[in-house]
């Protein structure tokens, strides 16, 4: 009796488990260049504090855009280091490589601190270990003179090893691991990373206990079970295909139910125990991964393995029934196929994707699409959305159309800034005659003579010491008083009555004289003091005087200065716009391509699944009739 039993899944399916973004899996921080740039100090410039306040709040497109103004118009002055570093950190953070690199290399050409320095270099070996560029990334570590700050440091020695890996320099790596003992979760991704490098090197016996101790590991949260299972996937895999079913089934079974891994793990648990002779008890998981969604490639894998099983177990009316209900399966499936990719051929299919992810998310490598709609085009494309190189395309969509709303936003901004100008050119029109006509009332030159004229009488009182001519209102009412009365008495006729009065007249005025000179000095210095105030305020005004009418001069050109400035950018966002709009379309068209291409090696493969089933429940058919025949 011939029997179906594929193995060809098994490399395909472990190579894809044991990929990762880069060849190496990363922890969920080293996602975010920008956001490892440590704290800053003191801020000194008022414009790199408005840069720092949207960087921290995780909006890096409105950063790099006020960072960018800032350094232009050079208000920068106190944090131009941290502010390049800063600069290239967002450009990574972007996705923009290119522009990172140069900003990095650039910085360090010129003189700068030994911690940004070290920085930069980090940053400079991971762009280089992102694009491949292996031997560059590597002088680029050896350059680092300290301890990188924060995470940046173990992260730092994670990329060491990975570079050395993707050398193919695994006992380097190893001896590099072998000393980090932290237990970290860097630590943790360290040892999965070698593992898997070292099986897949061909290595297996030494790179199997890296995967057991990841795999044993006692998870702390939702990514370290997740990498927990990824572990004890990788290690299972290897094991199966060194024919050790009992280990790999052990280590299948530390996978989760209820975790992304699952469906191959419950995969590779039934091949385990086929391998282990156990058919009744490969059934167990294979018959829970039928019942998932057929959308995976696993579960589409355990239509055939379940009749498999049965006719194992010699039950072949069971099998034929399982292999004719997996071949209706895969031709169901393979109908919503073809709508799929009908779908997504019409255009659109990314602004259905999107329309699933938070509006107020930013933009660059901190997005990723966490749920999608549920849509004939995206329901068969969930593990191709969770590619790096998928999320990446629709990362720059995703992007490009940002910038079409940003670009729209300003357009708006610039007929504001045109009605600006246009209120400002009319109100200048209004203001300057009033101001003109109010300014003539101002007679400047007058209150300087004025000014002078009291300086000068200030002068012959002082000269003379007219102790008189700085009496207060009343003392001077007085003073006229008694002259008055002083001639009065002089007219009188000789005798006792006049002599009286002449000497109370004496005594009224010495006592008002000694009055007055007792004052005269602090008066004296009040009074030049005032015109020293004066002075000031009559120079002050004519400052302003001349700013007014510079003001004036100046008003005009000023707004003509802005003006040009806005029909110039006006022009630039014009030209932007179906720039955007082509490169937009243009990297659709990619993922669409990529969609599709996708969906058909889905097909391809359904239509494989179905021409074995087809295959073996004919074997099926030929063992029956040829034991019938044989009675």
């Amino acid at each position: 009796m011939a029997v179906w039993r594929n193995r060809g899944w098994l490399t395909a399916v472990a190579l894809v488990s044991l990929a990762a973004p880069g060849g190496a899996a990363w922890a969920e921080e080293a996602a975010a260049p920008a956001r490892d740039l440590p704290p800053p100090g003191k801020v000194r410039d008022l414009d790199y504090g408005d840069v720092l306040f949207h960087f921290f709040q995780d909006d890096y497109f409105e950063s790099i855009v006020r960072l960018e103004a800032a350094r232009d118009m050079g208000r920068l002055e106190h944090h131009r280091g941290d502010a390049e570093l800063l600069s290239g950190g967002l450009y990574l953070s972007l996705g923009m490589h290119a522009e990172a690199s140069r900003i990095f290399a650039e910085l360090l050409r010129g003189p700068v601190p030994q911690s940004v320095s070290d920085r930069a270099h980090f940053y400079l070996a991971r762009i280089g270990y992102q694009r491949g560029y292996y031997r560059e990334a590597e002088t680029a570590l050896s350059r680092i003179k300290g301890t990188l700050p924060g995470k940046l440091e173990p992260e730092r020695r994670l990329l060491a090893a990975n570079v050395l890996m993707a050398q193919q320099r695994y006992a380097e790596a190893a001896a590099q691991l072998a000393t980090w003992t932290d237990g970290s979760r860097w630590a943790q991704y360290a040892r999965f990373n070698l593992g898997v490098a070292l099986v897949r090197s061909g290595d297996a016996a030494r790179g199997r206990p890296y995967l057991e101790a990841v795999g044993t590991m006692v998870p702390r949260d939702d990514e370290e079970r997740a990498l927990k299972d990824r572990a004890n996937l990788a290690l299972g895999f290897a094991l199966l295909q060194e024919r050790a079913p009992d280990p790999a089934a052990a280590a299948l079974a530390r996978v989760r139910l209820d975790g992304p891994y699952t469906n191959k793990a419950l995969l590779g648990l039934g091949w385990a125990e086929t391998d282990a002779q156990r058919p009744d008890r490969a059934l167990v998981p294979w018959l829970e991964l039928r019942e998932r969604k057929v959308l995976d490639a696993a579960v589409q894998e355990s239509y055939l393995a379940v009749p498999y099983a049965y006719a194992k177990l010699a039950s072949n009316g069971q099998a034929a029934e399982q292999y004719r209900h997996a071949v209706a399966a895969y031709e169901t499936e393979t109908r919503h196929l073809d709508e799929s990719i009908a779908a997504i051929r019409a255009g659109g299919f990314l602004d259905a994707i999107l329309e699933a992810a938070p509006a107020e998310d930013g933009v660059g490598w901190l997005w990723q699409l966490k749920a999608a709609p549920e849509a004939p085009h995206t329901r068969y494309l969930y593990h191709l959305l969770a590619s790096h190189e998928f999320q990446e395309g629709l990362r720059n969509y995703r992007d490009l159309r940002l910038m079409q709303r940003n670009l729209e936003r300003w357009s708006s901004s610039l007929e504001a800034f045109d009605e600006m100008i246009a209120a400002r050119v009319a109100a200048n029109e209004d203001r300057g005659p009033k101001a003109a006509r109010a300014l003539e009332k101002v007679d400047l030159d007058g209150l300087a003579q004025r000014q002078a004229d009291l300086a000068a009488k200030v002068e012959e009182v002082a000269a003379s010491r007219d102790v008189a001519a700085l009496a207060t209102p009343a003392q001077a009412q007085q003073w006229a008083a008694l002259a008055e009365l002083e001639r009065r008495i002089a007219g009188l006729p000789e005798g006792p009555q006049r002599e009286a009065l002449a000497e109370r007249h004496r005594l009224l005025r010495g006592s008002l004289l000694w009055e007055l000179d007792s004052a005269y000095k602090l008066r004296l210095w009040k009074v030049r003091q005032g015109l020293r105030e004066t002075d000031v305020e009559l120079a002050r005004a004519r400052e302003q005087r001349g700013l007014v009418d510079e003001a004036g001069i100046a008003a005009p050109r000023s707004t003509e200065g802005f003006a040009a400035r806005v029909g110039e950018l006006g022009g630039r966002m014009s030209d932007l716009q179906p720039r955007i709009d082509r490169a937009a379309a243009a990297q659709e068209r990619v993922l669409a391509n990529v969609a599709v291409a996708e969906l058909e090696a889905q097909k391809a493969r359904l239509a494989s699944y179905a021409t074995q089933a087809q295959f073996a429940l004919a074997a099926l058919y030929d063992s029956a009739v040829a034991a019938g025949g044989g009675q």
